[in-house]
């Protein structure tokens, strides 16, 4: 049982060397404001998905911007040096759902309405263009 768990393990550990990747977990936005900003970049070139996220007016495009440029970073750490423009793509970015905090806001007539507090957990990996 142990031996077949550690040849899982070892292959895992092979298919992640050779991919560059970053997760941001527990973002206090909605998936669905998140999912736009990420349907705007997916597939591009990262330089100019910098720029477009850089002047974009969403809130959320922050947050993607400062995880793609932890992506670049580790792509540049495990290949040992600067990422040129025109050289990587967004091969993946998807958003999921994190934990939802719930509270309740008076209502009329002694009720009460919830109020859902979502967040969510972006991954975003990048690849070679010329691979």
């Amino acid at each position: 049982m142990a031996n077949r768990k550690q040849q899982s393990a070892n292959k895992l550990k092979e298919v992640r060397k050779n991919t560059y990747f970053a997760k941001l977990n527990n973002i206090p936005t909605s998936p669905r404001k998140m999912r736009l900003v990420a349907d705007m970049v997916r597939g591009m070139e990262v330089f100019k998905a910098l720029g477009v996220l850089h002047f974009s007016n969403k809130e959320a495009a922050a947050k993607v911007e400062l995880l793609l440029r932890s992506a670049i970073a580790n792509w540049e750490a495990k290949n040992e040096r600067k990422a040129e423009s025109g050289e990587l793509k967004i091969s993946s970015i998807f958003v999921d759902e994190g934990a939802t905090i719930k509270r309740l806001r008076p209502a009329p007539q002694g009720r009460a309405y919830r109020i859902r507090k979502r967040s969510n957990h972006v991954t975003l990996s990048v690849d070679s263009i010329n691979k």
